[in-house]
């Protein structure tokens, strides 16, 4: 495989593997990537698995052609892309192998008595010139591993990505990426979400357009999709709407129960719901699964006093991976002392922000009309937003939408007759209420301030604490007038024909401007409520909030520059240009202060 003039493949497929790291089943195998970088000198990043030291090396002399590799980078010292270090050595003795200084005291303890000596250590921004390419290295430290570095190639825009964006299954499998990278994230690298995050940051600045990853497929187009989905699954935040139920049944009737409440689910708008015996199915796919989901329901019975062991192992696998940021509800079967939902509760104690469902349900042996009920009443109290997002059984005029006002942030959308737009805004507040009138204050630089002039009419959307900061990104880091923030996005749309959010938010009001205020710098609009809805209990997002728990704080410790005020991005020198413009938020030199130690 050529991935650019300079850089070919050299990696290798495993079919006959059944277990990766002997834990995870892999039915469609696995690559063990490794790639050349032909310059003035030569690097060759990374080995391969035992099993494959001929095949590789093979490929390597094929792909040197008659020259000799200056360099071997090892960006991660696991044993299935480090264990032919010595066997390359032995090879072509004359190269330097390049590492971070924690790989290499790793290499002594693999390789104690053949551990190589020619070796240069490299940090973070480190870099190695080939000639026209020129390499830098990017420490990734419990990515996830300690010793983990990425490398970032210059000339040609790619990032050697190490276990980042890998995936299970060798390159001929046919299967959709996000499924077996999401279970191989979740496995393998979840823990970690936060030194994922960093690493997201750092590689921002980077203009990449590959990105060559130690397992999976080498991925080219539509990079914004995978660095999108890490983003996402690193915050700990869904990928997608709907419900995930895990379930144990010894005898069906707990089955029973968890099959009514999925047809519920269903009937109730529902868009997704994802059900897994976990006696029967892949737990490292089920685990992935919950991490996708927004809401999860767990169900199992008593057993032994305690919980059905498949249960206790899932929720381990959840706890151990910092699951957060969900909804819960429980299900217990027992037939003379259930104690299922109280022990399930107990092990998801470690779990941060876990919102549990009111609506719990008791099995007392097998199911009957009162637990239909209660059933029931789960899958409505599931699909609250739901039901409160469709046309049919949306209640329209739900002025408590009102109380979800507070000095929080909105996403005010809006429409210029060609596409809709979004901007993030902190000063909506009811001013009356015999008529109901809104006040939105809206600087008037921004896009929306004229659309609404014109249009007269906007949504505001009342964001609540499960936003993530991507959110903010999207509606605050850039004007509707030249970039379309919902492109390629299926919409909601309100009575009056404007876009509400579909997650992220607890309530919207459509509002029609009756009165404007012009307050210099900025315009104050006036507004009658034509549509209110609520669409969950979810707590708003206030201000204070926003700074405490979802800013993402920048890493100051030991730098001298300057960090931006709007969403943390760093600039390290003496002084800042004054036409300096964030490569995050495209904010200016203005919305930066000097890092003060």
């Amino acid at each position: 495989m050529t991935i650019s003039n300079d850089i070919k493949y050299v990696g290798v497929n495993d079919r006959k593997i059944d277990l990766f790291e002997g834990h995870y089943s892999v039915p469609n195998g696995i690559s063990y990537n490794s790639y050349v970088i032909t310059d003035e000198k030569i690097a060759v990043m990374d080995t391969v698995d035992a099993a494959f030291t001929h095949e590789w090396l093979d490929k390597i002399q094929a792909a040197l052609d008659g020259r000799k590799p200056d360099y071997l980078i090892i960006q991660h010292m696991e044993p299935d892309h480090s264990a032919n270090i010595v066997n390359f050595l032995k090879v072509y003795p004359e190269t330097t192998v390049v590492a971070t200084a924690k790989a290499l005291a790793m290499m002594k303890n693999f390789f104690p008595k053949s551990a190589p000596e020619n070796v240069l250590a490299v940090g973070d921004m480190s870099t190695l010139s080939l000639g026209r390419h020129n390499l830098t290295f990017i420490t990734a430290p419990m990515v996830h591993w300690p010793e983990v570095m990425l490398t970032y190639d210059a000339a040609d825009k790619v990032l050697f990505s190490a276990d980042a964006f890998g995936k299970f299954g060798d390159l001929d499998a046919d299967e959709p990426w996000e499924d077996e990278a999401c279970r191989y994230y979740i496995g393998i690298v979840g823990k970690y979400g936060a030194q994922v995050q960093a690493l997201l940051k750092k590689a921002a600045g980077l203009e990449t357009e590959k990105i060559c990853p130690l397992h999976g497929p080498v991925l080219s187009e539509n990079l914004g999709k995978y660095i999108g989905l890490y983003s996402v699954w690193s915050s700990y935040q869904p990928e997608k709407e709907g419900v995930m139920i895990a379930y144990t049944s010894v005898y069906g009737n707990t089955k029973k129960v968890v099959l009514r409440l999925a047809e519920k689910l269903r009937e109730n708008g529902c868009p997704s719901v994802s059900v897994y015996d976990l006696a029967r199915c892949d737990m490292s796919k089920a685990v992935a699964e919950a991490f996708r989901y927004g809401k999860l329901v767990l169900a199992t019975t008593t057993y032994n006093a305690e919980i059905f062991p498949y249960m206790r192992e899932f929720i381990s696998g959840l706890t151990e991976r910092g699951f957060k940021n969900r909804t819960v509800a429980l299900i217990e079967n027992g037939s003379w002392a259930p104690m299922a939902c109280k022990v399930m509760k107990a092990l998801l104690e470690p779990c941060k922000n876990l919102t549990f469902a009111e609506n719990s349900i008791t099995v007392l042996s097998a199911p009957n009309e009162e637990t239909d009920k209660k059933t029931d009443a789960l899958a409505e109290e599931l699909c609250m937003e739901y039901l409160a997002r469709q046309d049919s059984t949306a209640n329209k005029n739900d002025l408590t939408a009102l109380f979800r006002i507070g000095y929080g942030l909105y996403v005010v959308t809006s429409n210029d007759g060609k596409k809709d737009n979004g901007l993030i805004v902190n000063t909506v507040s009811q001013v009356t209420n015999t008529p109901n009138r809104i006040a939105v204050t809206i600087n008037k630089q921004n896009y929306s301030h004229h659309v609404i002039m014109q249009t007269g009419i906007m949504n505001v959307n009342c964001l609540s604490t499960d936003a993530p900061f991507s959110v903010f990104e999207k509606f605050g880091f850039a004007s509707g007038r030249n970039v379309d923030k919902f492109a390629g996005e299926e919409s909601l749309r309100s009575d009056n024909g404007l876009i509400f959010l579909d997650k992220y938010i607890n309530a919207f009001m459509s509002l029609k401007v009756e009165k404007y205020v012009d307050l210099d710098t900025h315009g104050m609009f006036i507004c009658s409520v034509t549509e209110a809805r609520v669409i969950s209990d979810g707590e708003t997002m206030t201000y204070t909030y926003y700074q405490n728990n979802v800013k993402p704080k920048p890493d100051v410790d030991g730098k001298k520059g300057f960090v931006c005020k709007v969403c943390g991005y760093v600039y390290e020198g003496d002084e800042l240009p004054a036409d300096f413009v964030c490569p995050l938020c495209k904010h200016g030199a203005a919305d930066f202060e000097e890092i003060k130690q």
